[in-house]
Parts: structure tokens; C-alpha cells; sequence
């Protein structure tokens, strides 16, 4: 077993309670891999990052009070070393070049199987 102070600590930011609770579920079943937080805004996804400093976000990119974008842009520079993954249902999305421009490490689609999402927070972690 991975010590706590070892596990990738990840903020998972998005406004549906649905999306936010089944990550969670996912991510504490993983050795490797524990929740630091949920936000539910952006605004709460930055305090949260200057509080808790954790490893990755997973990003909704619409969200109330601050979407994604400019929640990725307050982290990027207040928590660099955070790695920042958008999240998305569509592919296509402007939103996400926006997104990658502004810090984001990477996006991955909502309709992603869980093995690529994981597989994708492991990777940036160790980058």
C-alpha cells in the first residue's frame, strides 16, 4: 500500500454532483491515488489549489462564478507544478485550445473509458 503523503492528489472541479461523485468513486479506489478535494465553481477550484497545492485537476470547462479556462489560468500561475486536465464532452470545443493556452496540461473527453483517464493522470503526474 502507497502511503497518503505518496498518492496523487487529485481536485476534481465540476458542477454536477453526478461528475464530481462518481470521479471521487473512481479515484479512491486507486492505491495510488487519493481525492484532495471536489469543487463545485472555478472560484472554489483556485481556492482550493492555493490551499491544498494538489498534484492534478480535473477541469470542468463550464462552470459557474469562473468557468474552466480562467480557473486554469488563476492555478497555472498562482500552482504551476499543479497539472490541470480538462475535462469535455465535446471533442471539438473551442474551449479547450482556450483551456491549453491558458495552462492546461492536457484534455481528456467525458466519454473517455475510466483506464484512459487514470492512465492519463499517472503520466502527467510524473512528467
Amino acid at each position: 500500500m502507497i502511503s497518503t503523503a505518496q498518492r496523487i492528489r487529485v481536485l476534481i472541479a465540476d458542477d454536477h454532483p453526478v461528475v464530481r461523485e462518481g470521479l471521487s468513486s473512481i479515484i479512491d479506489h486507486q492505491s495510488d491515488m487519493i481525492v484532495a478535494a471536489r469543487a463545485t465553481t472555478g472560484a472554489e477550484a483556485v481556492c482550493y489549489c492555493g490551499a491544498l497545492r494538489p498534484d492534478v485537476v480535473l477541469m470542468d470547462l463550464s462552470m459557474p462564478e469562473m468557468d474552466g479556462v480562467e480557473a486554469t489560468r488563476v492555478i497555472h500561475k498562482s500552482c504551476p507544478e499543479t497539472r490541470i486536465f480538462v475535462l469535455t464532452v465535446y471533442p471539438g470545443d473551442a474551449s479547450i485550445a482556450h483551456a491549453i493556452q491558458a495552462g492546461a496540461s492536457a484534455y481528456v473527453l467525458k466519454s473517455a473509458p475510466v483506464e484512459e483517464l487514470l492512465a492519463a493522470i499517472r503520466t502527467v503526474h510524473i512528467e
